[in-house]
């Protein structure tokens, strides 16, 4: 096609677009609407692109692209397309606005064809019959919603006219069924055999093309097809490491037992908590899911709360030790203030939620049985067991970290100068004697 042979819209044409638009919008509408319909250009067979809209009441139509059946590229005018937005159309030239926009020069340009093609009804769709090269496309029968796509694949795939004629339009752009249907007489049968179920049920292309190949009906296959695919998270990884190239065997289960991915995985986690052989098929597969799913549930949480129990009591020792060992940098001396050590987890718990600050979380605990840090209470020797502020102090650096009244505020002028004058002099020397 030639940008030279690009003709006028036919008045034929437009009257058959404008009926069109009356019949999808019996008001008149702002906004811009697209229509398309056949011609040829340098003996091609082109789609039109019109779009339309009303101003006030006055009805403007105007060419705004084409596409031909064998060009690797489309002319377009006074058209943009936004990621967001979708197409917009200029109309300067129709006197709707005063200055045109960047993408308006009322000449054609071009661009790469797959660009600037809206849908838009075809009004003359008729106008193919021609072309004797599509007379046996069944054209007619696409349900698609570019019929210019549509002849490309028929021209080097004859075969889609087989499938327009079981009204199998959806499928006319799967290559792996064009060549089946191409090279095998038993799969077209199989086609014509299912069509009204492939029609109504909208399967796979994979479902279809697994089904002819095991004998299988096509709604297992396609349930099995559907599993897989809910398989996809990487949160169900688990499963498919269990199962491998089986995971048949487990969709049939799952399917006979009710049950979701979910529900297995839940069960799957726990096994493997316990130490279960997975490889034995009674584990794998229980006669029955649910009752065998509610115990290993109740033996996980029976363990688990076993085993944190006892990791609680572990970290508790190992802080009582740690707490024991720095006890001298306490002090309770002349004044009016004491510090003390913190002497277990729940020390800082208790503390975190008096003070409203986050010693009670963020893993202080840790930081102390590894020696990092040690946590210190200042209290006033009148109301000892009362939170007033407190103290995070640096093992390796010999400083304090932080030192904070409630909700983190700064503490009393009085309390600082005791933690930084009195008291730190002293943790450090006494820090040295244990060292």
């Amino acid at each position: 096609m030639l940008i030279e042979k690009i003709k006028p819209m036919p008045k034929y044409i437009e009257n058959e677009i404008k009926k069109l638009d009356k019949k999808l919008n019996s008001k008149p509408v702002g906004n811009t609407r697209y229509y398309a319909y056949l011609t040829k250009n340098d003996d091609e067979l082109v789609k039109v692109t019109v779009a339309v809209r009303h101003y006030h009441t006055k009805w403007m139509c105007k060419q705004v692209a084409i596409h031909g059946v064998h060009s690797e590229k489309c002319f377009v005018k006074d058209m943009a397309y936004f990621y967001i937005g979708g197409y917009v159309t200029g109309w300067y030239d129709k006197g709707i606005t005063k200055y045109p926009k960047w993408y308006e020069d009322t000449e054609w340009g071009w661009a790469e064809d797959k660009y600037f093609n809206p849908y838009a009804p075809i009004v003359n769709k008729s106008f193919i019959d021609k072309f004797s090269e599509y007379k046996y496309s069944a054209y007619e029968l696409y349900q698609g919603t570019d019929i210019i796509e549509y002849l490309r694949i028929y021209e080097s795939n004859p075969q889609t006219e087989y499938l327009l004629k079981l009204g199998l339009s959806s499928l006319v752009k799967s290559k792996q069924i064009l060549d089946r249907v191409a090279e095998n007489k038993q799969f077209r049968r199989f086609l014509g055999r299912n069509a009204e179920d492939i029609r109504v049920n909208h399967y796979y292309i994979t479902t279809i093309l697994q089904a002819f190949k095991k004998n299988r009906p096509l709604k297992e296959i396609q349930a099995y097809e559907k599993a897989k695919k809910g398989l996809n998270d990487n949160s169900y990884r688990p499963i498919k490491e269990l199962f491998g190239n089986c995971l048949n065997k487990y969709f049939d289960y799952v399917s006979k037992q009710g049950i979701s991915n979910r529900l297995y995985l839940d069960y799957l986690k726990a096994c493997n908590y316990l130490n279960i052989d997975m490889s034995i098929d009674k584990n794998r597969f229980p006669h029955e899911f649910k009752k065998w799913h509610d115990i290993r549930i109740d033996e996980y949480h029976t363990r688990k709360a076993e085993e944190d129990e006892k990791a609680r009591q572990e970290l508790y020792d190992k802080f009582k030790l740690i707490a024991e060992k720095y006890t001298p940098l306490q002090q309770n001396g002349k004044g009016v203030f004491l510090c003390i050590i913190a002497k277990s987890p729940q020390d800082l718990i208790n503390e975190g939620e008096a003070l409203h600050h986050c010693v009670g979380r963020m893993n202080y605990d840790q930081k102390v049985i590894r020696e990092e840090t040690l946590i210190f209470f200042i209290r006033s020797k009148e109301n000892p067991d009362t939170p007033l502020v407190t103290i995070e102090y640096s093992l390796q650096k010999h400083k304090i970290l932080q030192c904070y009244a409630e909700h983190n505020q700064k503490p009393s002028d009085d309390v600082e100068n005791y933690v930084y004058k009195k008291w730190l002099p002293y943790a450090n020397r006494q820090l040295k004697e244990i060292a």
